[in-house]
This record gives structure tokens, C-alpha cells and sequence, in this order.
């Protein structure tokens, strides 16, 4: 089994969903069978569509899966779907380069300079330490990287370890625990509770810590907000933590979404379960019965999810 990066613009030219799906053609065909039982990492590229002249696309990776299997596409001849499971955002998008150093070693040139013909590749080979270190990246704190980022002067300086050849500082984890090896760093990611908590904390940080129905900000005395991540199709139905598939809810309104008393179209209007809810829960909703959405398009609920909290949670 080998780890790979897969490439998925914003707007991909294949047919992707990468919390279920990558789509891909023959070229790579034996490339991803090896990565069959493994995890990969997801890069969004510059180019935010197939128009050679589009911009937009991040440059970072944003978020790993394990791939399941390969299956054929019975409509496009030649092209192939890795379907995935176990899929994670991370909660800081990690860049391809920090300062002059390369997660993907194979992406710098002897010179120092990138190397255009291994980046144009959609699907590359990773090796475990370079994936250990992106995802590392994705979910610290802060991270250093050859102590590019100095501690200040009267904090105790840690000790430095090396990961891929790179040196940093171990940091602060979402559950303070530290990556020692790979088997350690596949143990966490399969883990419920640091998926719950790294699933709350991007919804939470996509819709600014505010309720989507109600528009509600709490903060409470010790500065955290009362809003709760809701899972549009449940994760015990096989729903992805992925921020596409999340809202972030008030406690009564997420309690509410959970047991199928609203939903929303594909329009992001709310639907009410008419004769399952008193006539009073209507003020919780706000006027217009609409959605308030993250800032970034790529960040609103994806309607396959929605259709699916439609036909098999809603009871409207």
C-alpha cells in the first residue's frame, strides 16, 4: 500500500466529491490501486477550473480520506472512481511550501525551485513521513518549521524532533496527544472523539461560531461559543466530517435538525415538519426562513447531503 496526494480543483473537471469520490482516468489507474487500504491527502491547485487561465484555488492541501476501493466508470470509457471513506478537513488548509521547504520532496528541484513537471502530476506518490508532517500541519496549532517561527524569549523552548527530514517543534494538539509514528497518526485519525472535535471546530470557524437558522452568537463566560456542529446525513449513516456536510446549529435547533422536525431545501430555505412542532418554535426561526451561509461558496452544505436529511430524517 502507498499514500498519494490527489489533486481536486474547486470546480473539478472530473467528477469528484472528495469526501466520497475521486474520479480519475486510466493514467493513474495503477498508481491509486496501490493505494488501496491507505490514505491519501487531498491539494487544491491554482487553477480553480479546467480554463488554463483560472485562478482562485488555494494552493494547499485541505484534507485527507482512506481509499476503499476502484471501481470503473460504466459511463466514460478509460476513467475510474477511488471511493472513500473516513474522510477529515483540516482545520488549518497547510500550503504545498513553507518558506523553502517542500512537504512533497519531490516537488523541489536540486536548485531549490519547484518542480513544474511532478506538481502537474494529479496523482503523486507520498511517502508516510511527508504525510505524517502535512497532517501534523493541518490540525496543530502552530506549527515550526525549521524554527522559521521563534518562540518568544521567556517561554521555555521545546525540544526538537525530526519528521520527513524536517525539523519542528512539537506543538499543541486538538486532543494534546503527539504523533510518535504512522500506526499513532492513522490511530487518531479513525479516533471519534479527535473527528468530532476536529469536525466542530471547522463548522464552528466556517459559520463564525453563529447559529444558521437563528443567527444566534452566544459566547459564554469562558469565551466559547454555544453553537454545536450538526451532521446533515448522521455520521451512523455513513456521513462524511466534512464541513460541506455540517451546520453549525443552536443546542434546540440542532436537537430539532437531528430528529427530522426541519430541514432545508437545496436552496438553503428551512422546511418545517408542520404538524410535528408547535406554532411557537417559528420565532426561533428568524423571518425569512433562510440559511445564513459561510463566506466561502465551497463551504455551503452540499445538496447531496441535503437531499439525503430530506428523505431519510425529515418527517415533513
Amino acid at each position: 500500500m502507498t499514500k498519494a496526494v490527489l489533486t481536486t480543483k474547486v470546480s473539478p473537471v472530473y467528477d469528484d466529491l472528495p469526501e466520497v469520490r475521486y474520479h480519475f482516468p486510466k493514467t493513474y489507474l495503477a498508481q491509486l490501486s496501490k493505494s488501496v487500504g491507505d490514505w491519501i491527502i487531498y491539494y487544491e491547485p491554482r487553477r480553480s477550473t479546467s480554463h488554463l487561465s483560472s485562478r482562485g484555488g488555494r494552493q494547499v492541501y485541505f484534507a485527507t480520506a482512506r481509499v476503499e476501493r476502484i471501481t470503473a466508470d460504466p459511463v466514460r470509457t478509460d476513467h475510474y472512481y477511488a471511493e472513500v471513506s473516513n474522510y477529515l478537513q483540516f482545520l488549518h488548509p497547510v500550503p504545498f511550501k513553507e518558506g523553502p521547504l517542500y512537504y512533497e520532496r519531490s516537488l523541489e528541484k536540486s536548485d531549490g525551485s519547484t518542480n513544474k513537471g511532478a506538481f502537474g502530476r494529479a496523482v503523486r506518490n507520498l511517502k508516510d513521513s511527508e504525510f505524517d508532517l502535512i497532517w501534523q500541519a493541518g490540525f496543530v496549532r502552530d506549527i515550526d518549521l525549521e524554527e522559521q517561527v521563534r518562540l518568544e524569549s521567556d517561554v521555555p523552548e521545546e525540544p526538537l524532533h525530526t519528521i520527513g527530514g524536517i525539523r519542528q517543534r512539537r506543538s499543541q494538539y486538538l486532543l494534546d496527544v503527539p504523533i510518535e509514528q504512522d500506526r499513532r497518526v492513522i490511530q487518531q485519525l479513525v479516533s471519534r472523539p479527535f473527528r468530532d472535535r476536529a469536525f466542530s471546530a471547522a463548522v464552528k470557524e466556517a459559520y463564525r461560531d453563529t447559529c444558521a437558522v437563528t443567527g444566534l452568537k452566544i459566547i459564554n463566560g469562558g469565551g466559547r461559543s454555544e453553537v454545536q456542529a450538526a451532521h446533515i446525513q448522521p455520521v451512523q449513516h455513513r456521513g462524511p466530517d466534512s464541513v460541506r456536510n455540517g451546520i453549525a446549529l443552536s443546542g434546540t435547533i440542532h436537537w430539532m435538525f437531528d430528529r427530522g422536525l426541519i430541514s432545508l431545501d437545496d436552496d438553503y430555505n428551512v422546511l418545517l415538519a408542520a404538524d410535528h412542532i408547535p406554532d411557537t418554535v417559528e420565532r426561533l426561526l428568524g423571518g425569512n426562513r433562510k440559511l445564513l451561509l459561510p463566506e466561502r461558496p465551497d463551504m455551503y452544505p452540499h445538496n447531496r447531503f441535503l437531499n439525503y436529511h430530506r428523505l431519510e430524517i425529515f418527517k415533513g
